[in-house]
């Protein structure tokens, strides 16, 4: 599809942000209109965010060149790497917004379908073709998929975030067993596909409608959940205009099946030229002959070559650390940036020269498995958040910090601003969500704890809600949990196996 017929819609949005900073337009209907272009105000509703669309959540070198120069051109204070993948930019005024949107489309970039209700990013693991344990690569298929969806964004229904996701073995990082359609790679070559599932307010684990079905019919699939939500979604609520509602209108997870299944019926008798062989890039790169050993350098399946993470506290990297990031890029051959959806950013196909320059510029990384925990953007800037989740994140690094917490006594955490769950509070071992507690009968900013959430594919458990912990108490709950940890000797993981109710125990002082 060629991105540049979007071009067509940036005038009615220039002149609606107009209308709004002028005062002629509510909060809620920019917000109702503005989402189609990926873009929002913040709740200060002086500035606007934008979405950068990175399909499958590949960063090539082209589009962190063109970011670092969106960055310095527009003087972008914030950006934030999203649980779905993509990029944001933040504290962005009307001709920042209005300059970006049109040089990301000359660039490639799509922002068309960014927020409202259209489909998402299409999700991907972000190591997927240089990891080891893999099934096999599944990022030319990913991509696929997001061209497609691409096409669906002018038809007139669609349901809310419709989310589609890829995963490529069993640690099922993107969730696929639970988004709204889930290919989920098997050993031999093949996908099972799930749908009808999401997190957030009822939430649900997908139903499996498809198993052992070949890679190059998936975009009969997505028709297909497209053709179902239109005969069986919810219209009329908004709240409810999500795939995972028709689990239940249609009488359970076996009927919707059945229901899916009769609609891919009808996407393969209507549509013959959905079947695909996407391009297969092979990496040809070699080492430059020495090594790394690093906790933050991986080694690719490829030989010679490395991965480095990079994990920005709270997901929230520096401009000029990713500017430099994008420069160092830029004279490498084959690397890339792959985003993950805990916020972290890889940094891919580099020699072990590379990977030493890499480790340089992102020194600012997270240093332990705690400290490389996730969150959403957080109510200072997002108009639905109730709480700031990356406040109360860097409150809790602090804290831990401070206490000498040693790495493994703490778990990766996942914190939400609201119940949307973009935090992905509901699948972490602990999980936080924005809410609020009465002290003495008054409220008091908060957040509901979860446990035992857990993504692994088989193994799939939603977060248990426990209780509220006032904001204010959560860095202690968890300096006294990761002190309890670190004394047994153990980590985290084997300290709960061993101690099943100690955490909610630990937890009962402060809810």
């Amino acid at each position: 599809m060629d991105v540049q017929i979007w071009k067509q819609y940036l005038p009615e949005f220039k002149e609606k942000t107009a209308q709004f900073y002028e005062g002629n337009l509510t909060k809620g209907d920019y917000k109702a209109f503005s989402g189609f272009y990926g873009s929002y105000a913040q709740r200060s509703g002086q500035k606007n965010m934008l979405r950068l669309r990175m399909p499958a959540g590949r960063v090539t070198k082209e589009k962190l060149a063109f970011t670092a120069a969106m960055l310095r051109k527009y003087k972008v204070p914030r950006m934030h790497f999203t649980t779905c993948q993509t990029i944001q930019l933040h504290d962005l005024n009307p001709n920042a917004v209005y300059g970006i949107m049109e040089e990301a489309l000359d660039a490639g970039i799509v922002i068309i379908g960014g927020g409202g209700d259209y489909p998402r990013n299409v999700m991907c693991p972000p190591l997927t073709g240089v990891q080891r344990e893999e099934f096999f690569d599944v990022l030319p298929w990913a991509q696929a998929a997001g061209d497609y969806l691409l096409t669906l964004i002018p038809q007139k229904k669609m349901p809310r975030k419709l989310k589609v996701g890829f995963s490529s073995s069993p640690a099922n990082v993107t969730h696929a067993t639970y988004r709204d359609l889930g290919f989920v790679a098997t050993r031999n070559g093949s996908f099972d596909v799930y749908s009808a599932g999401g997190l957030g307010t009822n939430p649900r684990f997908g139903v499996k409608v498809a198993q052992d079905i070949a890679p190059d019919m998936i975009l009969y699939y997505i028709k297909a959940m497209w053709l179902t939500f239109l005969a069986y979604g919810n219209y009329e609520s908004r709240v409810k205009a999500r795939t995972r509602y028709m689990q239940e209108a249609l009488g359970g997870p076996e009927q919707y099946a059945a229901a899916f299944q009769e609609k891919l019926k009808e996407s393969l008798n209507s549509d013959k030229n959905l079947k695909i062989q996407p391009f297969i890039q092979k990496i040809i790169k070699k080492g430059d002959g020495t090594s790394i050993s690093d906790p933050r350098v991986l080694q690719q399946k490829q030989d010679g070559l490395y991965t480095v993470c990079w994990h920005p506290i709270g997901g929230v990297p520096k401009t000029d650390i990713f500017c430099a990031v994008s420069d160092a890029v830029n004279n490498m051959d084959a690397v890339e940036m792959r985003l993950a959806p805990d916020e972290t950013a890889y940094l891919i196909n580099l020699t072990a020269k590379e990977a030493h320059k890499m480790l340089e510029l992102t020194a600012d990384s997270a240093q332990s498995t705690f400290e490389a925990s996730v969150s959403c953007i957080g109510a200072s800037v997002c108009q639905v958040g109730v709480r700031d989740s990356q406040a109360l994140l860097t409150e809790c690094v602090q804290a831990v910090r401070d206490a000498a917490i040693p790495d493994g006594a703490l778990p990766q955490i996942h914190i939400s601003g609201c119940p949307s769950s973009c935090g992905t509070h509901q699948t972490g071992i602990l999980g936080f969500r924005g809410g609020i507690k009465k002290v003495e009968g008054k409220p008091q900013p908060a957040f509901m704890l979860y446990v035992n959430g857990c993504e692994q594919q088989g193994m799939e458990a939603m977060g248990r809600e426990i209780g509220a912990i006032l904001e204010t108490d959560i860095p202690k709950f968890l300096v006294k949990l990761g002190h309890t940890v670190a004394q047994s000797g153990l980590s985290f993981a084997d300290w709960k196996k061993g101690n099943e109710n100690a955490l909610e125990q630990i937890a009962a002082e402060y809810i």
